[in-house]
């Protein structure tokens, strides 16, 4: 659906583009026929304050829509149509692999992990069945998406590592926030989201990342970091099992 006009920028006095813009249905239809392209988003967003309350309002939901429609559709189907968060949080998770940055001095997001800087990825797959397999037994009315394993050879202290993402549907009323809350879990001491820049509760502190995650990804079973954030998005870390010769051939195939 093409935007209402804005033409007033929400910027300041001083702003040089306190003029005039070109108007939000011109691009729209530019976007549009970018096929939303997110570094084009991000290089909008960069002009001015009025381009990035555009970009957060309408640039980053089509092209959240666009990229990955189904899921969208049922993240949305509470009746709520509230996103936790806003949509260019979203649109960074579905891309952007979130790496092991610190947003300060005082560590990193993962432990026993070298600096990986957060990176795009081209391809992202998430999966509402490999999202059940990191819910407890009791958790499992809740809706998690899930993204596949972005590997990392050497990064790790123990050989190949693999980087998660996710997002949950409605956090707000799920069950694992409430047994996160009733748990008392702790928050990350130092870091926060780096999706929406909010602070994020230790799930394995909690105790609530089930056996069932590790044999979905492919990991070690005590080598699972994994963090929720207050907006219910989800991100974490594993130390991938080495493949056996038979799974290698198949791979290569």
């Amino acid at each position: 659906m093409v935007p209402t006009k804005q033409h007033r920028c929400v910027h300041s006095s001083t702003c040089l583009c306190t003029k005039g813009h070109i108007t939000e249905e011109a691009i729209f239809l530019v976007f549009n026929h970018l096929n939303w392209n997110p570094k084009s988003i991000v290089n909008l967003s960069r002009t001015c304050k009025w381009f990035e309350d555009l970009a957060k309002r309408v640039l980053w939901k089509e092209f959240c829509t666009k990229r990955a429609p189904k899921m969208i559709l049922n993240l949305h189907s509470s009746g709520t149509h509230i996103m936790d968060g806003n949509w260019r949080a979203l649109g960074k998770l579905l891309i952007c692999c979130s790496g092991n940055n610190c947003n300060n001095e005082d560590g990193l997001l993962f432990t026993n992990i070298k600096t990986i800087p957060s990176h795009f990825v081209p391809r992202p797959r998430f999966s509402r069945t490999s999202g059940k397999s990191f819910l407890l037994p009791q958790c499992r009315n809740d809706v998690l998406y899930v993204s596949d394993s972005c590997d990392h050879l050497g990064q790790g202290g123990e050989g190949e590592i693999g980087f998660f993402r996710g997002v949950f549907k409605s956090f707000a009323s799920t069950r694992v926030k409430k047994m996160l809350i009733g748990k008392q879990a702790p928050l990350h001491p130092t870091e926060v989201c780096p999706y929406c820049k909010v602070k994020m509760w230790d799930m394995v502190a909690a105790k609530m990342v089930p056996p069932s995650a590790s044999w979905r990804l492919g990991a070690y079973k005590d080598c699972i970091e994994c963090y929720v954030c207050l907006n219910g998005h989800v991100m974490g870390v594993c130390t991938l099992l080495p493949l056996s010769d038979t799974d290698a051939d198949e791979a290569s195939d």
